[in-house]
């Protein structure tokens, strides 16, 4: 029988089975989310010895179709390792526990199938008191609890074992039929919860607010309003009642937790729309902030925003870490966020000022889109100096061939570059900053106080339109690939192939029915909006379009909502903008690869004592142009690395489908292995009977062959 009670008088000691060593427990690898293991067992002189050791088809029948676009193609869980035991994710976000040592299945968690309604999932989270083993994660818009013995439904928790995640949401506005999920776990501190949300970026999005949970209940216990309401601190950096109309300003990147002061470290996210800010004027309070708040009241502590009234989508996007530095001879407790236009704040965990210089510098203010209001500063780190592209010039286009430097050239002309905070309009603007820097994949920081990031490098183009033009672009469309080529291949492109950032729609109808696509359509997934802004009969053309119907013969459709025009269906939107994004998109050469001098993917590291660079190196390659001399190229990366005491760097996350080790004092590479797909995941280390292993989840996907593996590497 489970206990219903909250005492326990060892609560406030961190347990054996929680730290890291023998265990992986929590997602980051410990609750500062450093992702550090004191294992030393694989070492730089036996690394190359590795061999997989067992592999686990995490699918079932049910992920063959719903969920290769449900979720992407791709796993993005990092598991958590408790006691001999594996906890992971499948594609089709059921919950599953592994003999850690065979890869043998102990149990599956299934959830319902209730609704074609999906999410990626980056790991899940852990909690006991003494027999009451406790496994906690999201799937759809649901938090779930999970016997960690048995995996059965604790039934008891919430109602009939899940929590709705969209409670405490529809405080300005109904949120109810808007998406809300969790694409990254909360942290647990003592028996609270603490919860982001993951919510579309467009108008129909939910707020962003950040939640406390009771572990044993399920019930709400504290909410921190990221859009402030009246009389709260922030409220006037907004228009008024703002948290009315506009959502997102959400953590939807992960935590860390200092368990000692209780005190728990996030960043969020740009609020919605993205890239219009004209009907939000302000800084925008506490949008693209790091936060640090109370772990069991919600207070805030303090808060420190890294962009102001962003209008270029530059969420927070990986989890902060907690590191201890010597940094002028004294020992500083600090947080340490990374952020996607690829800076790093070393910032004190007691009053949140930086402890390197950073500047408040002018930006572009002009030239932008009517009624946009720019903000006329932004911050520049000054220590350590960017680990990405900051600026776009000519001298950056691409040299691999005279002709794929000609083309990206020609390609470009027309279009405004230089700083990255260009304001957003119709002509098109050029500039970095979103695959990253750093992404969800985050980085890793040894005790010594050396953080290792990994990077992206691609030049994206944004090009912006009015609503109403959109608008009568989509009445004039007469046919599916006009409505298409206008609502969709902004993303996955007018040959449907998609790119590393958004998935293949290429036999899509193999892969899902008419009504599952309808429904996708309709309610938007993750950073996809929804389109209810169409009728049944448009997203009907769409959907024919996609499964190549001569006959205009739909299959499997929703039914008729009543004849809904476009105005009617708009309505129900909680902020329409009057300008949207027309084209948003990863510039690349005639042949697919990124409009820039390599390198396009890198790894470094990073001082945090000194804030002086140790090492930066070309992360993966392509084998295409290795074998043509073109040598050191990198390539985009997702997923993130860790670091063991013995001086290992492992991470996975390269197009090439490798995992690679390096040795943490050069960046040279000690090891390298093929997985069977692409491994954009973070891999955990853990030991079992005196057996180091390290493991990572393969799906692959981004743009590449998708599977279902988990996959553990051991010595012989």
């Amino acid at each position: 029988m489970l206990l219903a009670s909250c005492a326990n008088p060892d609560n406030d000691k961190i347990s054996v089975s929680m730290q890291t060593g023998n265990n992986w427990p929590v997602y980051g690898g410990n609750k500062a989310g450093n992702r550090y293991s004191p294992l030393t067992q694989i070492n730089r002189n036996n690394v190359n010895n590795l061999k997989i050791v067992w592999e686990y088809n995490s699918a079932g029948p049910e992920d063959s179709n719903v969920n290769r676009f449900g979720s992407l193609g791709q796993m993005e869980c990092q598991p958590i390792v408790v006691d001999g035991v594996l906890y992971g994710t499948t594609p089709g976000l059921d919950l599953f526990a592994l003999n850690a040592t065979t890869g043998k299945q102990l149990w599956k968690f299934k959830i319902p199938r209730e609704r074609e309604k999906f999410n990626n999932n980056r790991g899940v989270m852990y909690w006991q008191n003494a027999n009451d083993k406790r496994i906690l994660y999201t799937a759809g818009s649901y938090l779930y609890a999970v016997n960690a013995l048995t995996g059965q439904s604790i039934s008891d928790f919430g109602k009939d074992g899940k929590v709705d995640l969209h409670e405490g949401l529809s405080i300005g506005f109904d949120v109810s039929n808007l998406s809300v999920t969790a694409t990254s776990p909360g942290i647990v501190y003592k028996n609270v919860l603490v919860l982001g949300c993951s919510v579309t970026e467009a108008g129909d999005s939910a707020p962003g607010y950040v939640r406390g949970f009771d572990i044993i209940s399920g019930k709400l216990l504290w909410t921190f309003h990221t859009i402030p309401l009246p009389g709260e601190f922030g409220y006037d950096t907004w228009p008024e009642n703002a948290y009315k109309k506009f959502g997102g300003t959400n953590n939807w990147s992960g935590m860390a937790l200092d368990e000692k002061r209780g005190v728990v470290y996030f960043g969020t996210g740009s609020p919605s729309s993205d890239f219009y800010g004209g009907d939000r004027e302000g800084e925008n309070l506490f949008a693209n902030c790091i936060i640090a708040l109370d772990a069991a009241t919600g207070k805030m502590k303090w808060y420190y925003q890294t962009v102001h009234h962003d209008l270029w989508d530059r969420d927070i996007s990986c989890p902060p870490n907690l590191v201890t530095i010597n940094h002028n001879g004294k020992k500083t407790d600090v947080v340490v966020q990374a952020t996607k236009d690829g800076l790093v704040y070393v910032l004190d965990r007691d009053s949140g000022t930086s402890v390197f210089p950073v500047e408040e510098r002018s930006v572009p203010a002009d030239n932008h889109l009517p009624g946009e209001s720019p903000w006329p500063t932004q911050k520049f780190p000054l220590k350590p100096l960017p680990f990405s592209n900051q600026q776009f010039t000519d001298s950056d286009i691409t040299n691999i061939s005279p002709e794929a430097h000609d083309y990206v050239k020609q390609l470009i002309k027309g279009y405004a570059y230089g700083t990255n905070f260009i304001p957003p309009d119709t002509s098109g603007i050029l500039l970095f900053g979103y695959s990253g820097g750093a992404e969800w994949g985050g980085n890793a920081i040894d005790p010594d106080g050396i953080l290792y990031q990994n990077a992206n490098h691609d030049l994206w183009l944004l090009q912006m339109i009015s609503s109403a033009e959109m608008e009568k672009k989509i009445t004039a469309a007469s046919s599916g690939h006009d409505l298409y080529a206008i609502n969709c291949s902004t993303c996955h492109g007018l040959d449907r192939k998609g790119s590393s950032e958004f998935p293949s729609l290429l036999n899509i109808d193999k892969q899902l029915s008419g009504q599952q696509i309808d429904n996708v359509l309709k309610e938007g997934r993750g950073r996809m909006p929804s389109f209810s802004q169409l009728s049944k009969s448009q997203r009907d053309k769409i959907i024919n379009f996609l499964f190549g119907n001569k006959s205009g013969n739909i299959k499997e459709t929703a039914p008729d909502e009543g004849g809904a025009d476009e105005t009617a269906a708009r309505k129900i939107l909680p902020y329409y903008p009057p300008y949207v994004a027309k084209t948003w998109r990863i510039v690349t050469d005639q042949n697919g690869y990124s409009a820039v001098k390599p390198p396009w993917g890198t790894l470094s590291a990073i001082d945090l004592n000194t804030g002086e660079y140790l090492w930066n190196i070309p992360l993966g390659e392509y084998p295409e142009l290795t074998k043509k001399g073109i040598q050191a190229t990198g390539t985009t990366n997702y997923g993130g690395p860790i670091v063991t005491a013995s001086g290992l760097v492992f991470i996975a996350a390269t197009m090439d489908q490798k995992i690679r080790a390096f040795d943490k004092k050069t960046g040279k590479v000690v090891w390298e292995h093929s997985l069977p797909f692409g491994g954009f995941a973070t891999p955990v280390t853990y030991e079992v009977n005196g057996r180091q292993y390290i493991a990572i989840a393969c799906g692959g996907g981004r743009g590449g062959k998708t599977g279902s593996l988990y996959v553990a590497f051991a010595l012989p």
